[in-house]
């Protein structure tokens, strides 16, 4: 039988809480514990047997960890924790601010290799599986065009950006796609759409007490990568009404690629998310890496990867002549 693979989860909100239930439900996978920046007594986990540990213990569990999974927002935490953990520990990451992934890549490549670990960045799923699927349709039908629309639903890489800003106690975000843009694309007419013709963003703040309401909103608006690319709405609302209505964490979206395999042959590829929890499914993704991280690892591999790199055999629990009887 092949040995376990013992993990760690850095952070524990929404999406530390995902990963604790997701390795409840993966019998290969032992979790360790929980390290988080804050107070470990103060950290109510989902499950009463799970450890929590400072973060400052994390080096007394290098013999007894095999991954961590980083749980921390890409704005401010996983720019600096994935590269620094990643030089002591083999890790997974959700960093999704597209953008920045090239040098995200770079700097965490550069630790991991150096510390002879492996790191997986960017497994969520987008990026992550609607990745995959962007490069399954380019590949397939190289004459063609990929359009990706993210919603109607709750991100929670822009709520915590939201978050973080000065003056606001609360907030969530929603991404709305474009009905219309959607049904172009299904139809094959193959329309050039900018960003703001495929996507609004609509954010739900609460201020803290004296916060400047103007000087919240212009910060939202003008926040690079985030919103100022887009049609982006801002509504202050009470702390009661984000409890009451905002509290689900809902999301999906579509990724479509149509194309012609010979002149006047249209094909359509179309991979859709429809999530009741964006953060469990996010966190259920992360532990599928997580597992692929372990066994590259312990295969001698080092370094950074994305999900481009990683077999789909990996991922799964089940040995390569399972997965050759059950699923292919």
């Amino acid at each position: 039988m092949t040995e376990r693979i013992r993990i760690g989860i850095v952070g524990y909100g929404n999406l530390g809480r995902g990963v604790e239930t997701a390795l409840a439900l993966s019998p290969d996978l032992d979790l360790i514990g929980v390290f988080s920046r804050r107070d470990p007594l103060s950290v109510t986990t989902a499950r009463a047997d799970t450890p929590v540990y400072a973060m400052s213990q994390l080096d007394e569990f290098a013999e007894r960890v095999d991954v961590l999974i980083l749980c921390g927002g890409s704005k401010s935490d996983l720019p600096e924790q994935t590269p620094a953990l990643a030089a002591r520990f083999s890790v997974v990451d959700s960093f999704d601010t597209h953008a920045k992934v090239p040098e995200h890549f770079a700097a965490v490549n550069e630790a991991a290799a150096a510390g002879g670990n492996v790191a997986i960045i960017s497994t969520g799923w987008d990026p992550g599986l609607f990745s995959l699927n962007r490069l399954f349709g380019e590949a397939i039908l190289p004459q063609g065009e990929t359009y990706t629309f993210w919603g109607r639903g709750l991100s929670q890489g822009h709520s915590d950006a939201l978050r973080r800003i000065p003056g606001v106690a609360g907030a969530v975000q929603y991404t709305l796609p474009s009905e219309d843009a959607i049904e172009r694309v299904r139809a094959g007419e193959n329309p050039e759409l900018s960003t703001r013709e495929k996507h609004d963003r609509q954010c739900f703040v609460v201020l803290e007490p004296g916060a400047d309401a103007d000087a919240v909103r212009e910060t939202i608006v003008t926040m690079p990568d985030y919103f100022e690319p887009y049609d982006t709405t801002v509504e202050f609302i009470t702390a009661e009404e984000l409890a009451r209505d905002h509290a689900g964490m809902p999301h999906g979206g579509f990724v479509i690629r149509s194309g012609e395999s010979s002149p006047g042959t249209t094909q359509t590829i179309e991979y859709r998310l429809a999530l009741d929890s964006n953060p469990e499914f996010t966190s259920s993704v992360l532990v599928a890496y997580a597992r692929a991280a372990g066994k590259l690892s312990r295969g001698g591999s080092t370094g950074a990867f994305t999900p481009f790199d990683i077999a789909p055999g990996l991922l799964s629990p089940k040995t390569p002549e399972q997965l050759r009887k059950e699923l292919l």
